[in-house]
């Protein structure tokens, strides 16, 4: 072989190398890798770590007062609800989570108080807290493209089904579960339903079992959980839990619902069949948000005093990581593990 065919040889190996590295790093692209973020509503900030090993790898400044978040499928976009302060907030950031950026704030005029959120089907279903109304904010339009009056006070909390048919709401002021009911898909036209349930004084925390049939809410001012039947629109227990439930949600897989404690500084673990209590976990500071793995076995907790986000094996008990975040996280989402 003469020394122009080395040449050229050399030179296809070479290419055929550089197309198998740029193959193998756009699959490295494409793979959701583990990543969870929090919501630091006294810095409008929001934390970004990675789960495995938390570490806090960035920090996004927000819109003021930011309490909830979600993140898209794939780890790559943080959505965040942007309550407020003293001035009501009234805009959603979207964050570039691989770029540790807010690529867009959007004004959600004259909707006021954005809360509680929900990615559902690609679109984003939140809460309007003083305009009492729940809406929809289409990412790929990136515009609010419908919303609907619950006519009760305080419309905090929300909980949808996987086919955006039904929603439900927890509204403080009001003492009432609402229940929103449609034919299609709002907005396509078709019938609709609203139904306001009587429940406990102040309902806040709120979560939907995965089958649909009962919504649990936490009732700030009685120390208690809440159980409604979704099918007979009424209450059909109450649970003394002693102590004010900040967030009710239930795990992946449906069997436990998780408590987070604020006065007793504890998990509370309880069995969704029998409504028994499981266990409590005691931590050293207050637990505010969750955030469950797929497996059920792994939860991330939001705390404050210290402000931290620590990582709990639900199984044993056991605080098995911590990190430390911005001043006073709260709301949290995991994507990818």
């Amino acid at each position: 072989m003469n020394q122009r065919s080395i040449r050229v040889a050399g030179f296809a190996l070479f290419l055929s190398v550089v197309v198998m590295f740029s193959h193998y790093h756009k699959g490295l692209a494409q793979t959701p890798k583990p990543v969870l973020v929090a919501l630091n509503k006294n810095e409008a900030s929001m934390s970004i770590i990675e789960p495995t090993t938390m570490k806090v790898m960035g920090k996004v400044p927000t819109g003021d007062g930011p309490h909830e978040v979600v993140l898209s499928p794939d780890g790559k976009t943080a959505y965040v609800a942007n309550y407020g302060g003293t001035t009501p907030g009234n805009s959603l950031s979207i964050i570039d989570v691989v770029t540790a950026k807010e690529i867009r704030k959007i004004d959600l005029s004259p909707l006021v108080r954005p809360h509680g959120i929900q990615l559902i089907g690609g679109k984003l279903y939140f809460t309007a807290e003083a305009s009492r109304a729940i809406a929809r904010f289409d990412p790929a339009t990136n515009k609010v493209d419908w919303f609907m009056g619950s006519g009760q006070n305080g419309t905090h909390m929300i909980a949808g089904t996987a086919d955006q048919k039904r929603f439900y709401t927890a509204n403080i002021g009001s003492n009432s579960i609402t229940a929103f009911e449609f034919a299609n898909i709002p907005p396509a036209p078709g019938s609709s339903k609203i139904t306001h349930i009587p429940v406990g004084k102040q309902p806040e925390a709120i979560d939907l079992s995965p089958d649909g049939r009962e919504v649990w809410t936490g009732l700030n001012a009685e120390g208690m959980v809440e159980i409604v039947d979704t099918a007979a629109y009424k209450s059909v227990a109450k649970i003394d839990i002693k102590g004010r439930p900040y967030r009710v949600r239930f795990t992946p897989d449906g069997k436990q619902v998780i408590c987070t404690m604020i006065a007793s500084k504890e998990i509370l673990i309880m069995e969704a069949a029998t409504r028994k209590e499981v266990r409590r976990i005691k931590l050293e500071g207050v637990p505010l948000g969750v955030a469950f793995s797929q497996d059920r076995r792994t939860a991330f907790f939001t705390v404050v005093q210290p402000d931290e986000v620590i990582k709990v094996d639900l199984v044993s008990g056991e605080v098995k990581g911590r990190v430390g975040v911005g001043n006073g996280p709260d709301g949290i989402a995991l994507a990818g593990m």
